[in-house]
C-alpha cells in the first residue's frame, strides 16, 4: 500500500486563499453610524458593546448581516427572487470578507395559536411520522396525527382530457388529526354578547362598544346599519327573532353600502374571525383587554385540550399516545425516546433524540412541546432558534446574535457561553451584541461603540481585548467592574398582595404574600414560574400596571410621538393658536404633503429588485403640506417640533408661550426612562430593543395604578443606564407606589427591599417558593442558586 508523499511546506509562503480573515468595512452610515471603518476577524468571537441606541445594531444587523444575506439572495434567480423579501444594499461604502450570515434574533415567535414549541421547531413533524410507523393502532399517515390537518373526504365524477375525453368517478379521503370541535387550538370560546353591544341603543345610536366600532364612519358598522336586514333606528333588544338570528349569526352575503359592494356576516362570526382567530398575546393592550371582557376561554371538552383528534390519541407506542409525547417536559420525552429501539426507524430516532438533547442542553428541557410559541419570552425564543444551528455541519459561516443572554439566570449565562465558544471552534465567526459582564468576558475581540446614544454615538471608541477594554476610559471600560452594594436599609412594607393556591403552569400550589409600597424582586432561573406566578397569579382588581416583554408595534410611519400620546396636546396646542383643525398638525392625516402622502420620502419599486427610497422634493423630508407650516407655536412649526430631542422639547414645552403641561408631563417620563435624546419623530423601525423597552415603560408610567409589574426592565440596558433605571424604580417606590419586578441582573436584585427566589429548578423542578427575604438574608444564607449568584457578586 503506497502513501502519496508529503512535500515539507512549512517554509513555503501561506496560500492566498488563507489570507482573506478579515470582515472589512468602510464608511458605514445606516441610521445614527458616522462613517464607521472596522476590520472584525473571522474565526472568533467578537462582542459589540456600548450604551443603548450607539449603533451595535445598526453595525450587526443593519450592515454586515444585512448585506451578507442580500447578496446570497442575489444569487438566486429573478424569477425565484420575485418571491422573496426586496433588500436593500446598506448606507456602506465597502464591505468585503463577508460569509453567509445566520441570524439569530429576539423576534418574538410566530404568535399564530395553531403554533407551538414543536411545530416551530420540527420535532412534531418528526414525532407524527414516528407514531405513523410504529403507532398501535395504525389510523394513518403522518397527517392523521396533526392537530393543523382536517380530515377531508370527497367523491365525484371527474375527466381526464387526455385524447380521448374519460370521465370516471373518484373518491378521495384524507386523515387528519384536528379536534373537530375545537379546530386544533384546544380551547373553545364562550361570547358575552353585553361586552359586544348597549342592546338599550339603536345601530345608529351608536350600540357597538367594541373597540373601533365607531357608527358614524366605520365601514365595518355601516355594513351592519345598511344591510337592509336590520332597521339601523330600532334599539337591539327590540329586534325580532329573525333580525336578531341575522344580526348575531347571519351567512355572508353580499350588500351594497354607500355603492360599494361588501360583504355582511353576522356578529358572531365576525368577532370570531376579527378577534378570536389571533393570538391573545400579540394584541395591543386594549383589543387584548376587550377579549379578556368579552370572550371566556375553556379548555376544549372532547380533547381535553390536546388540540387532537380522538383516533390521533387513541394510537400509542407502548402506553404514550402522541398527546402525551406533548404534554412531557422535553427533558422526560427525550428519555422516552432513548428508550425506543426499532431498527426500521433508527435514523428518524437518532434525528429526534439529538434534536431533543439540544433543547435540554441549552436549557430549555423543563418547556413542552404543546407549549405556545407565543408565550415564549424573548430569551427563549431566541434559545429555541438556536437549536436548529447547534448540529449543523456548516463551518466559516457568520452567526450573529442580539443579546442571546436575555432571560438567563446567571447560572445559565455559563452554559450559553459554551455554546458560542463551540460555534466558534467550529471554524465560524461568531459576532454578539451584548451587555452581561459575563458574556463580554468570554470574547476574542471587543467593539465598543459610543460614546453616548442616538446622535451622540455612532462611532467606534474602542477595539481590542477585554483587558485592554479594562483600561480603555470608556463608558463600556469604566463600567464593566461595576458592582451594586446591598442597601443597608430597606423599606418597610405597607401592606400584603395576597396569592393563594396558584397552580397556574409549573407552580406547585404557592401560597406567598407579595409586599406592597417596596420594591419586590421575583428571581429564580429561567423556567421556575416566576411569570405564572405574577402575570399569571395575581387577583383580579389588584390595581395591577403590567409591562410586560412584548415587542412594541409600529410602522415606520410611528414614531415616539404618536406612540406616545404626545402628538396629540401638540396638535391641541397648535390648533388652539391658530384657529385652525387638529388634524392638520398630523403627517398621517389632513396635513400630509399629497406627493410623499406624509411618509417625507417617496418609495420606487423595482420588481423583484430592492426599491430605493428618496427623500419628496416638495416637502423635503418634512413629511407636511407648505400651507401646514406656515402656522406657528411658540415660534415653531410643526416639523421643527418633531425634530426636536426630548430634552429641547421638554424645555420648549415646560415655559414661556409654548408652555404645554400636557406635553411636558409625558416628555418627562421619556427623559427619566433615559430617552432624552431620543427624537420626537424619529419612525419606530430605527430604534433599538433597548430603546423601545423603555419607551413602552415611559408609555405605561402614565397610567393610573398603585401596583407596576415589569418583566426585565433590564432588557438592552447598557451596565451605565441600569444605574439609571435603578433611580427610577426608587423615584416610583417613593412616590407611593408598588414595584414588582421580575429580574435576572444582580444589580437590581441587590437593590431590592425584598426578594421572592422560585425553583429550585426549572419546569416540574420549579414552581416553588425557595427563598423570602431580604437581598441581605440570601447573600447571607447562600441556600439558593440566586443567594450563590448575589453573594459572588457583591463580594460578599
Amino acid at each position: 500500500m503506497s502513501s502519496a508523499r508529503r512535500t515539507n511546506t512549512r517554509q513555503a509562503a501561506p496560500h492566498v486563499a488563507d489570507s482573506h480573515d478579515l470582515i472589512r468595512v468602510h464608511g458605514a452610515r445606516e441610521n445614527n453610524l458616522k462613517d464607521v471603518s472596522i476590520e472584525i476577524p473571522k474565526r472568533r468571537l467578537t462582542v459589540f458593546t456600548g450604551v443603548s441606541g450607539s449603533g451595535k445594531s445598526s453595525l450587526v444587523f443593519n450592515t454586515i448581516a444585512a448585506e451578507s444575506q442580500r447578496l446570497i439572495n442575489e444569487t438566486y434567480s429573478a424569477f425565484v427572487q420575485g418571491f422573496m423579501p426586496t433588500l436593500a444594499r446598506p448606507e456602506v461604502d465597502v464591505l468585503e470578507g463577508l460569509t453567509t450570515a445566520i441570524i439569530v434574533d429576539q423576534q418574538r415567535m410566530g404568535a399564530d395559536p395553531r403554533s407551538t414549541v414543536g411545530t416551530a421547531t420540527d420535532v412534531n413533524a418528526m414525532l407524527r411520522i414516528l407514531f405513523s410507523r410504529l403507532g398501535d393502532p395504525h389510523i394513518g399517515p403522518p397527517s392523521a396525527y396533526s392537530f393543523n390537518t382536517a380530515s377531508v373526504r370527497a367523491s365525484g365524477a371527474i375527466t381526464v382530457e387526455r385524447g380521448d375525453k374519460k370521465t370516471t368517478k373518484a373518491t378521495y379521503e384524507r386523515t387528519g388529526g384536528m379536534c373537530t370541535h375545537c379546530e386544533g387550538r384546544g380551547t373553545v370560546s364562550d361570547i358575552d354578547l353585553t361586552q359586544l353591544y348597549d342592546d338599550s341603543k339603536s345601530l345608529a345610536e351608536g350600540a357597538f362598544t367594541i373597540p373601533g366600532w365607531k357608527s358614524d364612519s366605520q365601514w365595518t358598522v355601516q355594513v351592519y346599519a345598511q344591510s337592509g336586514l336590520v332597521d339601523p333606528d330600532k334599539p337591539i333588544r327590540e329586534y325580532t327573532e329573525q333580525e336578531l338570528r341575522d344580526f348575531l349569526h347571519g351567512e355572508p352575503v353580499k350588500v351594497k353600502v354607500n355603492g360599494v359592494n361588501l360583504t355582511y356576516e353576522g356578529l358572531i362570526p365576525k368577532i370570531q374571525k376579527s378577534f378570536l382567530s389571533k393570538d391573545k398575546e400579540a394584541m395591543q393592550p386594549h383589543i387584548r383587554a376587550f377579549v379578556e371582557r368579552a370572550v371566556t376561554f375553556t379548555t376544549c371538552p372532547e380533547c381535553d385540550g390536546t388540540r387532537l383528534s380522538e383516533g390521533a390519541r387513541s394510537s400509542r407506542i407502548g402506553k404514550i399516545s402522541i398527546a402525551d409525547a406533548c404534554a412531557m417536559e422535553i427533558r422526560d420525552l427525550a428519555e422516552w425516546v432513548r428508550g425506543l429501539d426499532e431498527p426500521s426507524v433508527a435514523p428518524l430516532l437518532t434525528a429526534l433524540r439529538d434534536t431533543l438533547d439540544s433543547f435540554v442542553e441549552i436549557g430549555l428541557g423543563y418547556l413542552s412541546l404543546e407549549r405556545p410559541a407565543g408565550t415564549l419570552s424573548g430569551g427563549e425564543a431566541q434559545r429555541v432558534k438556536m437549536i436548529r444551528h447547534l448540529g449543523s455541519s456548516l463551518t466559516d459561516t457568520t452567526y450573529v446574535f442580539d443579546e442571546p443572554t436575555i432571560g438567563l439566570h446567571p447560572h445559565d449565562i455559563q452554559r450559553m457561553n459554551d455554546l458560542l465558544l463551540r460555534l466558534r471552534d467550529k471554524g465560524n465567526t461568531v459576532l454578539v451584541v451584548e451587555h452581561k459582564p459575563e458574556a463580554i468576558a468570554i470574547a476574542d475581540h471587543v467593539v465598543d461603540l459610543g460614546p453616548g446614544a442616538g446622535t451622540a454615538g455612532g462611532t467606534v471608541c474602542f477595539e481590542g481585548t477585554v483587558e485592554d477594554l479594562r483600561a480603555a476610559g470608556t463608558v463600556t471600560g469604566r463600567h464593566l467592574d461595576d458592582r451594586a452594594s446591598l442597601k443597608e436599609t430597606v423599606r418597610k412594607p405597607t401592606g400584603t398582595l395576597e396569592i393563594r393556591d396558584a397552580t397556574r403552569h409549573n407552580l406547585q400550589g404557592v401560597d406567598v404574600d407579595v409586599p406592597l409600597g417596596v420594591l419586590c424582586v421575583v428571581t429564580g432561573v429561567a423556567g421556575s414560574g416566576k411569570s405564572s406566578l405574577i402575570h399569571g397569579s395575581i387577583p383580579a382588581g389588584a390595581d395591577v400596571v403590567s409591562v410586560d416583554q412584548s415587542p412594541i408595534k409600529g410602522s415606520r410611519r410611528s414614531n415616539p410621538a404618536t406612540y406616545t400620546g404626545l402628538l396629540e396636546p401638540i396638535r391641541k396646542a397648535f390648533a388652539k393658536a391658530n384657529g385652525v383643525k387638529p388634524a392638520l398638525f398630523s403627517a398621517n392625516s389632513e396635513g400630509a404633503c399629497p406627493t410623499c402622502n406624509g411618509a417625507g420620502v417617496v418609495y420606487t419599486d423595482l420588481a423583484m429588485m430592492a426599491g430605493v427610497s428618496a427623500p419628496c422634493e416638495d416637502c423635503e423630508g418634512k413629511r407636511f403640506q407648505p400651507s401646514v407650516l406656515e402656522y406657528r407655536f411658540g415660534g415653531r412649526d410643526i416639523s421643527e417640533v418633531l425634530a426636536m430631542s426630548v430634552e429641547q422639547a421638554e424645555e420648549f414645552f415646560g415655559a414661556g408661550e409654548a408652555r404645554t403641561p400636557a406635553a411636558h408631563k409625558i416628555l418627562e417620563r421619556l427623559a427619566d426612562v433615559g430617552l432624552g435624546y431620543l427624537t420626537l419623530g424619529q419612525p419606530l423601525t430605527t430604534l433599538s430593543g433597548g430603546e423601545r423597552q423603555r419607551l413602552k415603560l415611559a408609555t405605561h408610567m402614565g397610567e393610573k395604578g398603585g401596583v407596576y409589574v415589569l418583566d426585565e426592565p433590564t432588557t438592552g440596558l447598557h451596565l451605565a443606564d441600569v444605574e439609571q433605571l435603578l433611580g427610577l424604580l426608587d423615584r416610583l417606590v417613593d412616590s407611593g407606589k408598588s414595584v414588582i419586578v421580575i429580574e435576572h441582573h444582580q444589580a437590581v436584585m441587590a437593590h431590592a427591599d425584598w426578594i421572592i427566589d422560585l425553583g429550585p429548578g426549572a419546569g416540574h423542578d420549579g414552581g416553588r417558593i425557595v427563598f423570602e427575604g431580604t437581598p441581605a438574608d440570601l447573600v447571607a444564607d447562600r441556600s439558593t442558586l440566586t443567594g450563590e449568584h448575589l453573594a459572588a457578586y457583591v463580594g460578599a
